[in-house]
């Protein structure tokens, strides 16, 4: 695997080796001890997986404080545009955020460390979205940034007529009410 750093230090695209041949393909996605040689040392403890559709928009998420979570996160089908955004204050990237398209074709994935608010858009008809997590979900702990936040600045590129977002993510907070880390 390839591991691509980004303009936020901490945040990497992993590019997997893929393997073709008359019968389909075959990827590792994931290795212990390569990924902590290259990345960080991080436990995954939970595995996820969601179906969305065309328009959709999830996030921008993340969990605060004991319950913060480190995400491995790919697309095995379809195509997304995935963001993740520094909610550390003590961070010299606070407010920035890193942009990278996902897809099945690509098999692109991307490592977001605790300290980052998440959400992806889907490009596709349809989407499946799988991620790993190093803490348990904890909804008690759980916030949302508002995805339109002028201060943060993402250029998603569907219009908002065309996203799909949940009532939590449409009254989601402004980042500069924001619970963030130190």
């Amino acid at each position: 695997m390839e591991y691509i750093s980004t303009d936020i230090e901490g945040v990497f695209l992993i590019k997997p080796r893929v393997f073709n041949d008359a019968r389909g393909y075959f990827v590792e996605t994931f290795k212990q001890e390569e990924f902590e040689a290259n990345v960080a040392p991080v436990t995954f403890v939970q595995d996820n997986e969601s179906m969305s559709t065309y328009g959709v928009l999830r996030g921008l998420h993340y969990q605060k404080g004991e319950w913060s979570q480190a995400k491995l996160v790919r697309v095995i089908k379809g195509r997304v545009l995935d963001v993740a955004v520094d909610m550390r204050r003590s961070s010299p990237t606070f407010g920035k955020y890193v942009m990278a398209e996902l897809s099945e074709e690509n098999k692109m994935q991307l490592f977001i460390p605790r300290g980052f608010a998440h959400g992806f858009l889907v490009l596709s008809r349809e989407a499946i979205f799988a991620y790993k997590v190093d803490n348990v979900y904890a909804p008690h702990a759980e916030a949302t940034v508002l995805y339109s936040d002028k201060q943060i600045g993402i250029e998603w590129p569907l219009s908002t007529e065309e996203l799909i977002l949940s009532p939590k993510d449409l009254n989601a907070t402004r980042f500069c009410e924001a619970e963030c880390f130190e």
